[in-house]
């Protein structure tokens, strides 16, 4: 059975790390657009050089920069089977392109209050090397600001400071938000209730378990 998902949902809510879990559930691969666009910007590629100022500004990237971005991914091999697609549709004109060239069968959207997330964000710290992340108080490293794999530098990244994460939830609720509207008149749109800590993930999970369970 080919499954093509959506994770859905504000910055900070966790969307990546349930997409992980699913992913490894069901053997599809997730599809995070902010990992595609940090290593264009990483790789210095003609795209990473026309998105980096707008990516650390916490704007979105223009529709038809991500499209192609996204687009190019979902035609590799490993997509045959299925996806989990993070990040993407973030506008309704991204919505209103992707049937063009993948369908979607299913939409988890995570919700948890604003301060919750701006908590999760802002105290989210990242290995400058192997990319780990830890959080400062919910999944802190033996050693403080390094990494237990690689022992590389933790570091906060400029779109996870408290100005930053409030104009990307800002952008959000102006651009991202009615995406949930548009997907809810084409496909089964179920919402996760993610306000639950770190330790109690298969509260969430069960939830996504139950909602994929009705495509059967």
């Amino acid at each position: 059975m080919t499954m093509n998902l959506v994770v859905l949902g504000p910055p900070g809510v966790g969307k990546g790390t349930y997409a992980k879990y699913l992913a490894k559930k069901y053997n599809i691969p997730t599809i995070s657009v902010g990992d595609l666009f940090r290593n264009a910007i990483k790789n210095q590629t003609p795209l990473g050089k026309k998105i980096k100022g707008i990516v650390s500004s916490g704007e979105l990237v223009p529709d038809e920069l991500v499209n192609e971005l996204v687009k190019n991914r979902l035609d590799e091999d490993d997509c045959k089977n299925g996806f989990i697609l993070d990040g993407y549709p973030r506008t309704v004109p991204q919505a209103e392109a992707m049937p063009s060239f993948k369908n979607l069968d299913l939409a988890l959207n995570f919700v948890a209050p604003n301060d919750v997330i701006m908590e999760r964000i802002s105290g989210r710290r990242t290995c400058n090397k192997c990319g780990a992340t830890y959080h400062i108080k919910n999944i802190k490293p033996k050693v403080e600001r390094v990494c237990d794999g690689c022992s590389g530098d933790l570091i906060q990244r400029a779109d996870e400071k408290p100005d930053v994460i409030k104009n990307r939830l800002e952008v959000y609720y102006e651009k991202t938000k009615p995406v949930t509207d548009y997907l809810q008149k084409k496909i089964l749109v179920a919402d996760i209730n993610a306000n639950y800590n770190i330790d109690e993930v298969e509260k969430i999970l069960s939830q996504c378990y139950a909602a994929i369970d009705k495509l059967n």
